[in-house]
């Protein structure tokens, strides 16, 4: 009975109930659950929120799985060493489209000004305390671009404020639709919404297969700390549309994209242990987050606004909030807004201008920080 006795101790103490799981630990649970819900449930970008909800159950469950040696900490290196978010780009790359944008270059535009919210939390960042690293790295949240987030956050050495960035940045794509359809509604009329833009020219096979090359040539000579991010994305993109690799662009945007969310969003999700996790930092980083997100969202309509009125009602404003990088469900989100006022409305391949050209913004953005910082 003894050997018995001492064998049940032992497994019992080895459950996570003896092994010092805390109530900080079940709230995060619980969020990991509400998470799995809105992924599976809800359907809100599941490729990325159902991989971070499970990293976040598991490191909370078991948290040695994050600690040197374990599973995630193997994971977590790539994130660190910026080489999963520079393999996303290459994937995004391979996947998207650029014809819209290359067919209304105006675009940039609209792409520029969405990521005025990220420099507006950068200054409301360090207003509220954190150093100015901290805050770069906190703003480009802004951007809804979770690969970015991770990239900067790593480059500026911020990796202790890692986990809340991507997870607020990777909410904040996945809830686009719940968050941008009342902004853009509040600051556009139903006439505007109404508003049918005129179909996009065609663009021509030379016009597709220079445009990544062009871009990588001018916006790396201008920012050369873009390199990692512009050129896995222009990378991906001629792969995509010089025809003569198939199989790389087939590898990029499927096998190879999908393990790489696999690693990022599992290791992402671990790094949101209860202690890590449930601080007032944190607190600041999601709250920043989201006035960056929404500001980006509202400039982008402005600036849609100000180009219907300098294109005398051609250009429809909703356009404009696809300007954030969250590729395609901004773009889809636009679309949505414009058929709820007119069902015969199709915004979708405009919106795309805008949205692909957020992707190179934020980009640009993160580029520019570390510029700034004097970061290579």
């Amino acid at each position: 009975m003894g050997y018995v006795g001492e064998v049940l101790g032992n497994l019992i103490g080895q459950t996570a109930f003896m092994s010092g799981l805390t109530v900080g630990n079940l709230i995060m649970i619980v969020v990991a659950l509400v998470f799995l819900y809105l992924a599976i449930g809800k359907q809100y970008e599941p490729l990325l929120l159902l991989p971070i909800a499970f990293g976040m159950l598991l490191v909370n469950l078991y948290p040695p799985i994050m600690e040197e040696g374990g599973l995630l900490h193997f994971f977590f290196k790539l994130d660190e060493w910026a080489i999963l978010p520079s393999l996303i780009f290459m994937g995004v790359g391979a996947m998207t489209d650029f014809g819209p944008l290359i067919a209304n270059p105006k675009s940039f535009i609209l792409g520029a000004a969405a990521q005025f919210g990220i420099y507006f939390a950068y200054i409301a960042a360090i207003a509220m305390g954190l150093g100015d690293k901290a805050a770069a790295a906190v703003s480009i949240i802004g951007g809804a671009d979770g690969p970015t987030s991770i990239f900067l956050a790593s480059k500026l050495g911020q990796t202790a404020l890692m986990g809340p960035i991507a997870v607020a940045a990777y909410s904040y794509m996945s809830l686009v639709p719940i968050i941008q359809p009342p902004i853009m509604k509040l600051l556009t009329t139903e006439e505007e919404r109404k508003i049918k833009m005129e179909q996009l020219r065609p663009v021509s096979k030379l016009e597709r297969i220079l445009f990544p090359i062009v871009v990588t040539i001018v916006v790396v000579a201008i920012l050369p700390t873009t390199a990692p991010l512009v050129g896995m994305l222009m990378l991906g993109n001629l792969f995509r549309e010089s025809g003569v690799v198939k199989q790389l662009q087939e590898t990029a945007s499927n096998a190879l994209m999908y393990i790489v969310v696999i690693l990022l969003g599992t290791s992402v999700g671990a790094t949101t242990s209860a202690e890590a996790f449930l601080n007032v930092t944190t607190l600041k980083i999601v709250a920043l987050g989201l006035i960056a997100f929404a500001i980006g969202t509202a400039t982008g309509v402005l600036f849609g606004k100000l180009m219907k009125v300098a294109t005398h009602g051609k250009v429809n404003p909703l356009i404009g909030s696809a300007g954030v990088s969250a590729v395609p469900m901004a773009a889809r989100v636009s679309q949505k807004v414009g058929s709820e006022a007119d069902p015969t409305n199709f915004l979708l391949m405009h919106a795309m201008g805008p949205n692909v050209a957020g992707v190179v913004g934020t980009a640009v953005a993160a580029g520019t920080f570390m510029a700034i910082f004097g970061v290579h």
